[in-house]
């Protein structure tokens, strides 16, 4: 699997893209592969040619390294798009963000604020009621939050 993450990530770097996630469904049978542009604001996003160009290519990757799976999903994260890297926190700056840690930050596992950046392996968040700090590392799962 790890062999199959390294390489959708050379392929969409290659073709100009950030690879944001990918997940598999049991048996590795469906392939959905979230892109985005590298630096790109929140309000550029990809397009569908954008998805569809990522796809063709990542079809004929596959097919070269006898990848076997029955359906290929390219596709943009969203606007509530996930955070996976510690540059996400200083690329989203200002942006809101929904927090969810690994271990609780005393009794507290669910925290939601405005970014304030990244300092090594730590991340700044303000909730409004005072500034946070939260190792990257104990952050399970971390989402901005759309703005309509």
């Amino acid at each position: 699997m790890a062999d199959l993450v390294g390489l959708i990530e050379q392929t969409v770097t290659g073709l100009g893209y950030e690879l944001v996630d990918f997940e598999t469904s049991p048996r590795a049978r469906l392939l959905r592969v979230f892109i985005d542009r590298p630096g790109a604001g929140i309000k550029s996003g990809v397009t569908v040619e954008d998805c569809s160009a990522v796809s063709h290519q990542l079809s004929r990757v596959f097919t070269v390294e006898n990848i076997d799976y029955d359906r290929l999903e390219v596709s943009s994260p969203g606007m509530d798009r996930p955070l996976k890297k510690i540059d996400d926190f200083v690329r989203f700056v200002g942006h809101e963000v929904q927090v969810k840690l690994r271990v609780p930050d005393g009794v507290q596992r669910n925290f939601s604020g405005l970014i304030l950046g990244a300092v090594g392996n730590r991340v700044l968040i303000n909730t409004g009621e005072a500034e946070r700090e939260f190792a990257f590392d104990n952050i399970d799962k971390a989402r901005l939050v759309p703005k309509f």
